[in-house]
């Protein structure tokens, strides 16, 4: 039995990770990244201390996200209760996990063809 999600075409989905980088639709990115259903950026912070509502401004405006991934690093952290409200008044649900975590569970969910966003940090 194959249970491998199918995803849906033009989707983002990630197919590796690591120290160095992402590869995410056959594009390779070094540093961390924001990735969206359709498209993937390059995120310009490199430690979860620098993980702020500045910083998710580009998830926050994007209006059609429901579900945030944040992929911490190495280890699960704590969202602050400010970012968590904040994105919660935008209409979004923010979910912390290591980044390995991060990216298979925003795999499963866009298999799913759900609304989601995954915030990623590399695994240091």
């Amino acid at each position: 039995m194959d249970i491998t999600p199918v995803i849906p075409a033009g989707r983002q989905i990630v197919e590796r990770y690591g120290s160095g980088g992402f590869r995410i639709s056959g594009v390779d990115y070094s540093g961390s990244v924001l990735v969206f259903p359709t498209e993937t950026l390059g995120w310009d912070v490199a430690d979860f201390a620098e993980v702020t509502s500045e910083s998710l401004g580009a998830v926050r405006d994007r209006g059609s996200i429901e579900i945030l991934l944040l992929g911490c690093g190495r280890r699960m952290l704590p969202v602050p209760k400010a970012i968590r409200a904040e994105l919660k008044q935008a209409g979004m649900t923010v979910d912390a996990m290591d980044t390995g975590a991060a990216c298979r569970t925003y795999n499963v969910l866009i298999g799913e063809g759900r609304l989601v966003a995954a915030a990623l940090l590399l695994p240091r």
